[in-house]
């Protein structure tokens, strides 16, 4: 359990930071909510080009897009999580209408990043949570901001960021032998692409399935099954 530090300081701090984003977001004005989050959609996108880059493998990065599309798309992941935000929005529809956008979209934020996948894989491996603990610092810092213009829903993607990267802590433990630095590389390249389609979402540019795209973060470590 000691492995799961990390994941579960991570977890507490979205808590926390979003319910100080709760709290303050009485006081501010709509358009600059909505000048806000298109900022932040600016930041998201910058993240995820500056992670492209990191993979050593282009075919492989082509190929897990492809073939983790048409494994989410099959299991159609993005209806889940959506189903899932509906069912969080309606307890509060009194409220609040924007929770199940708000759960959608900071849990892939919180999720798909280079962070989020070297951090879990860091924990499991060697115990070292030191790159989940700056990462909480970060998430803290957004879920503050995205919760004053999105609300109570990014509250709520602290469960799923604790699913996600406890999964892949644990799962590290027992794959030692095939996460090389390439492998973990090539995953932080695809989990950027991915981050890159969410932050065209956030501008209204594109409605790319990102969610259904999940799959293809790990179809590196598949690869590298294969070639042992």
């Amino acid at each position: 359990m000691t492995n799961l530090l990390g994941t579960f300081v991570n977890a507490i701090a979205i808590i926390v930071g979003s319910l100080m984003g709760i709290y303050i977001k009485r006081g501010i004005p709509e358009k600059i909510k909505e000048t806000v989050m298109n900022g932040l959609a600016l930041c998201v996108l910058y993240i995820g080009f500056s992670g492209t880059l990191k993979g050593d493998n282009p075919l492989l990065i082509i190929l897990s897009i492809v073939i983790g599309g048409v494994v989410g798309e099959f299991i159609d992941i993005d209806r889940a999580i959506i189903g899932l935000g509906d069912k969080i929005e309606s307890k509060f529809k009194e409220k609040e209408n924007r929770i199940s956008q708000g759960f959608v979209t900071s849990s892939l934020l919180f999720c798909v990043g280079s962070m989020a996948i070297v951090g879990s894989l860091e924990s499991g491996l060697s115990g070292n949570h030191q790159m989940l603990y700056a990462k909480s610092i970060l998430d803290g810092i957004s879920s503050i901001i995205f919760s004053s213009t999105l609300g109570i829903g990014v509250m709520f993607s602290s469960v799923a960021v604790f699913v996600y990267q406890g999964l892949i802590t644990i799962c590290a433990s027992f794959l030692k032998g095939i996460l090389l630095e390439s492998v973990i590389l090539n995953m932080t390249s695809v989990g950027s692409l991915l981050i890159i389609g969410l932050g065209l979402n956030m501008l209204n540019v594109t409605k790319i399935k990102v969610a259904n795209l999940l799959p293809a973060v790990f179809i590196p470590v598949i690869y590298q099954l294969f070639l042992r």
